[in-house]
């Protein structure tokens, strides 16, 4: 499904903000909102397994959707899984419950990777959710699509599920070069793949998620990570342009990683005009590793939200100041307000709405 026009959405404020435009108010969402800590999604999910409801339209929809009419957040984040793209191109992989995406045939070889099945398709179910979505959502409220970065869903499966060393990872990488470089170049069309189904569908703007790019050296991501993720933004800027050419610019890509302070210079190099920083750097700090200004995205730290309102507000007001000085001195050109990662599972919803409320109040 190929849409003829995309959501111009003026007075969005994320997407006024990505763009490095003045919003109306400062704009929020929360990486993993839609998902655990909603009773109504427990209830939604009951009986039905995680990857499962990444393809029932009606129910990803719905799950995506319960977020922004809770909590009043500045946009929805499609609801997936970063192995989605894997499952919809035909890898054998499953979400175990207390461990995560276990992959039955793990990356061993030059073979496998030439095995590996290729996402060559649009995901209909993944558009038709979308088109329920956008039905719903305000002009003020922005559609976040989603896809896991190549090095993560590469490390999966390496790995063959979740791992606290990613040794066979750094070891195929060092130890066999050629069938590690073949490899990403072999997740990447799958990615952009299923990038292009959610920027088709509609969506107003997408971020590339890199859970695990933090257990690498600076010099390991530039020669083995960014190349791929670089080319992975380049193409949804192609597509993009190629979705609606009648609307003067692309939609904005923002890319993230968990742990990755010391490789926010090499990450800002990758194409996005957004990029999402971590708790555990300030945001003005941030912004001076960057290779050029960017829209920063971030960055409190979850755990905050079981801290209580008073604690809450004091770092709210300091994620803000950062944000706020980073801009004045030049080292960034706008400010999206996030957690420095997910919503941890038993938080209590009604603290991410009072954060939102707290968000919303502070001076642009």
């Amino acid at each position: 499904m190929t849409s003829s026009y995309r959501r111009l959405l003026p007075n969005a404020p994320l997407l006024n903000a990505a763009r490095g435009e003045q919003p109306s108010r400062r704009p929020v969402w929360f990486m993993r909102q839609a998902g655990r800590s909603l009773p109504e999604y427990r209830k939604a999910r009951e009986g039905v397994g995680m990857l499962d409801s990444c393809f029932m339209p009606e129910l990803l929809a719905e799950i995506t959707l319960q977020p922004v009419r809770r909590h009043d957040v500045d946009a929805a984040i499609l609801f997936s899984d970063i192995v989605v793209p894997l499952k919809a191109a035909g890898v054998d992989v499953e979400i175990v419950p207390g461990r995560g995406p276990v992959v039955a045939h793990p990356i061993r070889s030059m073979a496998d990777v030439q095995a590996l099945p290729l996402l060559t398709t649009s995901v209909s179910e993944v558009s038709e959710g979308i088109g329920i979505i956008l039905d719903e959502l305000t002009p003020t409220q922005a559609l976040i699509g989603f896809a896991g970065a190549p090095f993560t869903l590469a490390s999966y499966l390496v790995e063959g599920g979740p791992s606290k060393n990613h040794e066979r990872t750094k070891t195929l990488m060092h130890g066999e070069p050629e069938v590690w470089h073949a490899l990403m170049n072999r997740l990447v069309p799958t990615i952009s793949a299923f990038l292009r189904t959610q920027i088709e569908a509609g969506v107003d703007a997408i971020q590339l998620f890199d859970s695990w790019a933090g257990f690498l050296t600076e010099r390991d991501y530039r020669e083995f990570v960014l190349p791929y993720s670089s080319e992975i933004l380049a193409e949804v800027a192609r597509a993009s342009a190629a979705t609606a050419p009648e609307t003067p610019t692309s939609i904005p890509r923002i890319h993230f990683g968990v742990g990755t302070s010391e490789l926010l210079g090499a990450m800002s190099e990758a194409g996005s005009e957004v990029v999402g920083v971590d708790w555990r750097v300030p945001l003005d700090q941030a912004a001076r590793r960057m290779a050029t200004p960017k829209v920063l995205q971030g960055n409190l730290d979850p755990a905050l939200l079981f801290a209580g309102e008073r604690a809450l507000r004091a770092e709210i007001e300091l994620i803000c100041a950062q944000a706020d000085a980073a801009i004045a001195a030049g080292d960034a050109v706008g400010h999206i307000f996030n957690l420095g990662h997910g919503v941890l599972p038993s938080t209590d919803p009604d603290m991410i709405t009072r954060a939102v409320e707290i968000i919303h109040e502070q001076r642009n």
